[in-house]
């Protein structure tokens, strides 16, 4: 009788991909003001400082004018836009140096017009700086590919997710789920998400890396060789959706995960990332956090 052929492990080294696609509408219209708070919150820090800065010097820049309008309505001040505009600067920032100062009735009301702008401006600014500042966002690393392997000699789908922070997240849940497309006998045609359940959803502390699972029988939508193929004719898509309590300020976090099919990799595992030294210390090696290796072909995964 012929021994089976052994196949040595592959190493893969992958690299993390964009957690969530980018979504586009059409035929909406929303006015420039309209639900700007939550705006201004879900806006880069970048984005945010750069309209901050860009809206600061307009504002200078507007009021230079209205004092550049009115000749001799700043004393000290050159004619023309440069004094005017260091001039709003320190009415705006409230420095006042006092070397430039209204001194007109024209000069006073435009003042007085900037110092409430200013204050207003100064109070919206500080809030939105500090709300943006003090979100409790969840810095959750998931991995780059999706591996499917045998356990106790049933197919798995095996994820990977690591606390990037290093601190304590309590009560940790995790849900998957497939997006599939769906036609009703009317011929209507739409995405319907499928619960792929795990065989552990819940973490009571996530600290370093966690490998939930979902058990790939005949329930399971990827199920039997030709699954994937279904699958990808409807375009199905896996969602990953992560929530807890951060330890340290005690707000929930959440986080997310979305999959192409073509990021599961089959007969494959991921590669050790964790050691224990024997101080009972833990190291977790994230450069190869996203590594999986090939332990075979797929077809030696079993199907029935």
């Amino acid at each position: 009788m012929a021994k089976p052929a052994v196949h040595k492990p592959r190493k893969i080294r992958f690299k993390p991909s964009a957690g969530t696609p980018t979504i586009r509408t059409r035929g909406q219209h929303v006015s420039f003001f309209e639900d700007v708070y939550h705006k201004v919150l879900a806006m880069t820090w970048t984005r945010f400082f750069a309209y901050a800065a860009v809206g600061w010097v307009g504002i200078n820049f507007v009021f230079a004018i209205l004092y550049a309008a009115s000749p001799g309505c700043v004393s000290n001040a050159a004619p023309g836009l440069e004094d005017a505009f260091y001039f709003s600067v320190q009415t705006l920032a409230t420095i006042g140096y006092g070397a430039m100062s209204p001194a007109t009735r024209y000069g006073h009301a435009v003042v007085v017009v900037e110092a409430l702008v200013g204050t207003l401006g100064v109070a919206l600014v500080t809030g939105v700086t500090f709300a943006k500042f003090a979100r409790p966002t969840a810095r959750v690393l998931f991995g780059a590919k999706i591996v499917v392997q045998l356990r106790d000699g049933v197919p798995h789908m095996v994820f990977r997710l690591a606390n990037w922070r290093g601190n304590m997240v309590v009560e940790g849940q995790l849900r998957a789920s497939v997006l599939r497309r769906h036609t009703t006998r009317e011929g209507e045609t739409m995405r319907v998400p499928v619960e792929l359940p795990l065989v552990r959803e819940r973490t009571a502390m996530f600290a370093l890396t966690w490998v939930p699972m979902h058990r790939i029988d005949d329930r399971s939508p990827f199920w039997g060789p030709d699954a994937l193929d279904v699958l990808r004719a409807e375009q199905a898509e896996i969602y990953l959706s992560f929530s807890g309590v951060d330890d340290t300020i005690g707000q929930p976090i959440n986080a997310r995960k979305v999959y192409k099919l073509d990021d599961i990799v089959y007969n494959a595992r991921f590669v050790d990332v964790l050691t224990i030294d024997p101080d009972g210390s833990r190291f977790v090696d994230y450069a190869a956090f996203h590594d999986v290796e090939i332990l075979g072909p797929p077809e030696e995964l079993p199907w029935s």
